[in-house]
């Protein structure tokens, strides 16, 4: 993803007609306010013609051409550019409140992004529409070049704002409970408080758990108690204040986790690490520019698997600034080589058999991260079974490892039917969420390629729709009527003959 670093002059007020301008009188520099930027990003999505006239015909069932699931980064990703590409009757559905749809202020617990300020993400290479430009409008061009890394709680913000300024068609509290095929090729969505959904096609924009859920050790007892939380789980840390707390895991989630409890007034956190040694690299940093997002796709699957396989070995290091953060607290215990053996959780507190012997804790966090899993989606329980999956597709040697279990995409997300005669319905549901990876790379899960990912995903679907409806665009063009000569352009002087 290209990062706005240069070539493109910062949003400033322009000066006063007849206003002295020179090195001897220099205009202090003012930011512009959002209203001015709404103004300018209107001004440039009215010169690209934007938003596009709507070009596929209706159903006479009334379905949508497109549903999307998920109101986050990933489904306003996708939103934006459908609405690009003139198709306009789509919908996004979220189940979470308006201004808590994704990571950012739910579960996540770091204090900023891991992204560079400067990637374009989700604006699709709209200067108007970046995060730089709203920070700017702001807080001025020496507001972004002091600002670091992007607060969290920030890029939540601005995401609201992106919804807003571009009149996305996103409803919140709204969840899917079923999907299964419909009659004549549509998809049929259940939904908790509008009933039948039908759409043609179907985006789970569904974030990191969309297609399964957090990863569990397989030491975890069968019934998860109040005591063992996932980093995903709503945690109490204020009531930790005073209690000895074990993070399992060194992730980015399991070190933020510990700095939260650490912060709250927990007296003491262990971080619980298998490894001999904290992973040092983040070696994904170095796939972040234009052969990876376009050339990912296009490689054999093996070796685009060599490469991601590659890219997690070793795992992934924690940021240095969350290292940090959680370092400055004098009850942080780092356990090295420290594999836990059992637990047993009850009323009081949790008991975790580690190689040294036992450790007593009030609370038991785990940092594992996610799995993918479509079997553990009740909402997916008529689709998975039809989902073709890495391990039906791919044999390499030394095996796919966790990578078994994501399904095998097509080029525009959609998911592969494993075969028969009433699966045609699988390929119209489209996996744009963290499960894509391993078909076609890192345009769908975090920030530097999603806006990539977004018009891969919109210009697949554009093309599969107009393909199935090619005869009703024949009659277009055969019918039209819109004549260019009206028989008067030639005077009857100038005609010789005929």
């Amino acid at each position: 993803m290209r990062g706005w670093t240069g070539g493109t002059a910062p949003i400033r007020l322009r000066a006063a007609a007849g206003a002295q301008q020179g090195p001897c009188h220099p205009q202090p520099e003012k930011p512009v306010s959002l209203d001015l930027l709404e103004a300018r990003l209107r001004q440039d999505l009215a010169m690209l013609n934007l938003p596009s006239a709507n070009w596929v015909p209706p159903r006479p069932d009334g379905a949508l051409d497109v549903l999307v699931l998920g109101g986050g980064m990933l489904g306003l990703s996708a939103s934006f550019a459908l609405q690009r590409l003139g198709i306009a009757r789509h919908r996004v559905l979220e189940a979470a409140p308006a201004g808590q749809e994704g990571p950012w202020v739910t579960y996540a617990r770091m204090l900023t992004l891991r992204s560079p300020k400067h990637l374009v993400g989700p604006a699709q290479d709209l200067p108007s529409l970046t995060f730089r430009a709203w920070h700017t409008a702001q807080h001025g061009e020496a507001g972004w070049e002091a600002l670091g890394k992007i607060p969290r709680a920030m890029w939540m913000d601005y995401l609201v704002w992106l919804r807003r300024v571009l009149a996305l068609p996103v409803t919140n509290g709204i969840t899917a409970t079923r999907i299964r095929p419909g009659r004549d090729g549509v998809v049929a969505v259940q939904t908790d408080r509008e009933g039948l959904i039908l759409t043609r096609r179907l985006v789970l924009a569904t974030g990191r758990d969309g297609l399964g859920g957090p990863r569990l050790p397989d030491w975890m007892p069968a019934r998860q108690g109040p005591r063992i939380r996932h980093s995903k789980d709503p945690i109490d840390f204020a009531a930790l204040a005073g209690q000895v707390v074990a993070v399992v895991g060194a992730s980015a989630s399991a070190v933020d986790n510990a700095a939260t409890a650490l912060e709250h007034g927990a007296a003491e956190v262990h971080l619980l690490v298998r490894r001999a040694a904290l992973p040092v690299l983040n070696r994904f940093k170095s796939m972040v520019h234009a052969g990876f997002t376009h050339g990912m796709p296009g490689l054999d699957d093996a070796t685009r698997l060599a490469i991601l396989m590659a890219a997690f070995e070793g795992s992934v290091a924690p940021p240095r600034e969350s290292l940090l953060r959680l370092a400055a607290h004098p009850g942080f215990r780092l356990h090295l080589a420290t594999p836990v053996l059992g637990v047993a959780e009850e009323a009081a507190g949790v008991t975790l058999t580690l190689p040294g012997g036992p450790m007593r804790v009030a609370m038991l966090i785990l940092g594992t991260g996610f799995a993918i899993d479509l079997s553990r989606r009740p909402e997916l329980a008529d689709l998975a079974p039809h989902v073709r999956l890495w391990a039906d597709a791919v044999e390499v040697p030394g095996g796919l490892g966790e990578f078994a279990t994501y399904p095998y995409l097509g080029p525009g997300f959609e998911f592969q039917p494993r075969g028969g005669a009433r699966t045609g319905w699988v390929g119209r549901v489209h996996a744009f969420n963290i499960s894509a990876i391993a078909s076609l790379g890192l345009i769908s899960g975090d920030i530097p390629g999603v806006g990539d990912g977004a018009r891969r995903l919109a210009e697949s679907i554009a093309r599969s729709l107009f393909v199935e409806d090619a005869a009703h665009h024949l009659a277009a063009v055969r019918g039209y009527s819109d004549r260019e000569l009206l028989g008067d352009e030639i005077p009857p002087a100038a005609l010789v003959g005929g």
